[in-house]
């Protein structure tokens, strides 16, 4: 049986990389201007996101204008896009599929080994979208490092690294570890049922033939007990009844004390 707190820690870091997630991917802190060299005038600070570019004015104005034209926007910017939107789109999914597998729900009730797998493939969502937010927020951080170290850039054109790259790789760290926790927890499952699935087959108590897993122990004292009682009760039946008891007492005497062998044949 999984752990249910290995499950719950799981799924709250995976909701968590999914507000974070969710936030990186409206907020315009993707690319920070860079005040270096001869560009120090701090008056204008301009941002850029994913779908917009902002400018904040020393005086407090603070305004935004969303990219026009989708098709004209850079191959990159486009791609990141869409994996950002496909990895919350997968995070909600797998915040839906986790609270119907996890224990301390009562969804799926009476299938434990279904609401593991349920688990599971939550986890695996969980994982799934995590990487997939991965690779824009380190292709972007690969950029804006590349293009701010080269000579050939006017200082004004260079950026920095914004707020939102540094909450896109925590939120995708936390989906990645929160998925990793969720599928540990069906692997153990499957680990456990395995290991306590295996062993000897012992007889059922009615006979008949059919082999179960269940092993019935019995003391052995009160094993010895019962065969001693039976010899002296087989001396006292021959010395009492002569030869013809003696043979009865015999047969009977000469069963099996009742136990159980540790091969599984009774």
């Amino acid at each position: 049986m999984p752990s249910a707190g290995l499950e719950l820690t799981g799924f709250f870091l995976g909701l968590l990389g999914l507000l974070g997630t969710l936030a990186a991917t409206v907020l315009p802190y993707w690319r920070m201007s860079a005040h270096v060299g001869s560009n120090i005038v701090t008056a204008v600070e301009s941002m850029r996101g994913l779908w917009m570019e902002c400018v904040y004015q020393s005086t407090g104005a603070f305004q935004c204008e969303t990219y026009n034209s989708m098709l004209a926007l850079p191959s990159d910017l486009q791609a990141s896009r869409a994996l950002m939107v496909i990895s919350v789109v997968l995070s909600v999914l797998a915040v839906a599929v986790a609270t119907l597998g996890m224990q301390c729900t009562v969804c799926l009730e009476g299938t434990a080994s279904v609401k593991t797998r349920v688990a599971g493939a939550g986890g695996t969502l969980f994982f799934v979208a995590g990487f997939l937010a991965l690779i824009p927020v380190s292709w972007t951080t690969h950029e804006v490092v590349q293009t701010f170290y080269q000579p050939s850039v006017h200082n004004s054109m260079k950026f920095e690294l914004g707020q939102s790259l540094y909450l896109g790789l925590a939120s995708a760290l936390l989906s990645l570890l929160g998925g990793a926790l969720l599928c540990t927890s069906f692997c153990q499952e499957g680990n456990g049922a395995h290991r306590h699935g295996a062993g000897y087959p012992y007889p059922a108590a009615g006979g008949g033939g059919v082999w179960t897993s269940s092993q019935t122990y019995r003391n052995p004292t009160l094993q010895v007990g019962g065969a001693n009682t039976g010899s002296r009760g087989h001396g006292l039946s021959r010395n009492a009844g002569g030869g013809s008891g003696y043979g009865a007492n015999t047969t009977r005497g000469s069963k099996k004390a009742p136990g159980y062998d540790v091969t599984g044949y009774v």
